[in-house]
């Protein structure tokens, strides 16, 4: 990996009682779209807002071009633009107004604010509806402004929080655009989402993260590597479950094996060998099946193998 513009070690957050992040380290190259994939209350947002310096770790570091969030808050922000969930736009004003409002918050003035405004406003596409009140727009058009406002003062990595919750089709594909050609730029890009397929368009890594930890960090196509040939998942009725549970851990085709809540979860040299067995097996033990299914590999099934969860349970 190139030089890391940012770097997490040991990063540990509680409230109360409640871990909500659990000694997360990563390191992040400068010029990659890194995503954050996890469901809702996995610790994304806690791990977002420190590394953004929004929120004080109980413990571990941030280091941003080199620079120890501690000790350079303030340098190290100008670096950073981020762009949370919460829409952070004034409803009555212009799409244009508001940017000159944040831009006058970063520093910028004149001449030069107001190119900077024109130019956010055309890399998220909304030129033509620059002097509409933001009221007027539709939800997706709001994110997009949400984005322009981050970049204003041209930083080095950009964090987007979810940034398509809630956003028309259109708009999701004209928000991934943007991001597209901004990476293609340069910029380095921390994306937070918990949309499969936005994870596997965008990102050039991605950082699995559930219940406050990270369970798997790797290439799409290295995450997928780790289910083998795929999953045969099954379902069973009757009181079977631990005998067919411990013949499937012993068949040749079977990698691994785990038992979730009446259902066993095989990962599999080659799925069809393995069904084979698998109907075999039940067969022999006369264990009713209740549901039978070949996952092929995918980012999907990863998730599902490394947390006996779909992503949206």
């Amino acid at each position: 990996m190139c030089q890391p513009i940012l770097q997490a070690k040991s990063l540990k957050k509680s409230f109360g009682d409640n871990q909500a992040v659990k000694n997360i380290s990563f390191e992040i190259a400068r010029g990659e779209i890194f995503g954050l994939l996890g469901p809702n209350g996995a610790g994304k947002t806690t791990t977002i807002s420190m590394l953004a310096g929004l929120l004080e770790a109980d413990g571990g570091q941030v280091k941003v071009a080199g620079l120890e969030m501690g000790l350079n808050a303030n340098r190290v922000k100008a670096k950073i633009g981020l762009v949370p969930q919460e829409l952070a736009l004034y409803p009555t004003l212009s799409a244009y107004d508001n940017l000159l409002f944040f831009g006058r918050i970063y520093g910028l003035k004149g001449k030069q604010l107001r190119q900077r405004v024109a130019e956010v406003l055309e890399i998220v596409g909304l030129s033509e509806r620059a002097k509409d009140r933001i009221d007027s727009y539709s939800g997706g058009m709001k994110r997009r402004v949400n984005i322009a406002a981050g970049l204003l003062h041209k930083p080095e990595i950009l964090f987007l929080d979810e940034p398509t919750v809630g956003v028309d089709p259109q708009s999701r594909n004209a928000i991934f655009e943007s991001i597209e050609a901004l990476n293609k730029d340069g910029l380095t890009i921390i994306y937070t989402t918990h949309y499969m397929e936005e994870a596997e368009r965008l990102c050039n890594r991605i950082a699995i993260i559930d219940k406050g930890e990270i369970i798997a960090l790797d290439t799409l196509s290295g995450l997928i590597r780790q289910l083998g040939g795929g999953l045969v998942r099954v379902g069973l009725y009757n009181g079977k479950a631990e005998q067919v549970y411990e013949e499937v851990s012993h068949m040749p085709a079977a990698l691994e094996v785990n038992r979730l809540d009446g259902e066993i979860i095989v990962k599999a040299r080659e799925t069809r060998s393995a069904l084979i067995d698998i109907l075999d097996i039940t067969h022999k033990l006369d264990a009713q099946v209740t549901a039978l299914e070949i996952l092929e590999p995918n980012l999907e099934n990863v998730f599902l193998h490394l947390t006996g969860k779909s992503l949206r349970d």
